[in-house]
């Protein structure tokens, strides 16, 4: 008898395997039970997953009405527990409104409030797979039972360990597929200017300290550290610190 793994193995190799690799995801969440399929390749971001022909995987393949997504709505993703959550944790959990559940004891979790899971997601609980990828970008996928139960913790103890080796293996190979298909971050570009401006900035000085410090405007800075982030593509402040320390550009911050 073939393994749950085995059963719905795929692999993404080009954009073209994208929407049967998504299909035999649907099918393993179904084969759960029932549940639903929710994915989103980089919380960062919120875009949609899509498919070699550009349809949103959400409503073509796991079947969500567009006001069902609330992933894709930048504020929720910002709010949400399970995001915050995901940020911590890089193992597969569970939740509902009384609480977070993973195998091994997290304090970062425990002190993450779902209480608003329901009114967030309209689904009473989740089991969640977080998928930490390369240079900071976090993937997810969220398996929603279709009914009203609201412990999970059977079917964790049953699937997780697959669930967590099918998401990997289905949100790494997108973002890889897809990342070949855009612009590359050009990462060898920053200026000796914008390494400087991040440098101050990693170790706490605002736009109006650090331009006191190297003599330019704070405009200035701000232009400097925006560039930095479109050339990292990243989004955000914090987001192109850490991606620029990972890349070796700022070394340590002291």
């Amino acid at each position: 008898m073939k393994s749950f793994i085995d059963q719905f193995a795929f692999a993404i190799q080009t954009v073209e395997d994208i929407r049967p690799a998504a299909e035999r995801m649907r099918d393993a969440g179904a084969a759960m039970g029932g549940f639903r399929v929710a994915a989103i390749d980089n919380i960062s971001t919120g875009q949609p997953m899509t498919d070699a022909d550009g349809a949103d995987l959400s409503e073509a393949v796991f079947g969500w009405h567009p006001r069902e997504r609330w992933w894709i709505n930048g504020r929720a993703l910002r709010m949400s527990p399970i995001i915050r959550a995901c940020r911590y944790e890089s193992e597969p959990f569970w939740c509902n409104a009384q609480g977070i559940y993973s195998r091994q004891p997290s304090p970062c979790l425990a002190n993450i409030d779902p209480s608003d899971l329901e009114k967030l997601t309209s689904r009473r609980s989740v089991l969640i797979v977080p998928v930490h990828l390369p240079l900071a970008r976090i993937g997810v996928a969220a398996f929603y039972p279709s009914d009203t139960r609201d412990d999970l913790s059977d079917i964790y103890e049953e699937y997780a360990d697959d669930l967590a080796v099918l998401t990997h293996r289905f949100i790494a190979g997108y973002a890889k597929v897809r990342r070949e298909q855009r612009k590359l971050p050009d990462d060898g570009g920053l200026t000796k200017r914008e390494v400087e401006c991040l440098h101050w900035a990693a170790v706490g000085k605002t736009d109006r300290e650090i331009g006191m410090i190297i003599s330019r405007s704070h405009a200035t800075v701000r232009f400097h550290i925006k560039n930095a982030a479109h050339k990292l593509d990243t989004v955000g402040r914090c987001h192109t610190i850490f991606k620029a320390t990972q890349l070796g550009y700022l070394g340590v911050a002291h």
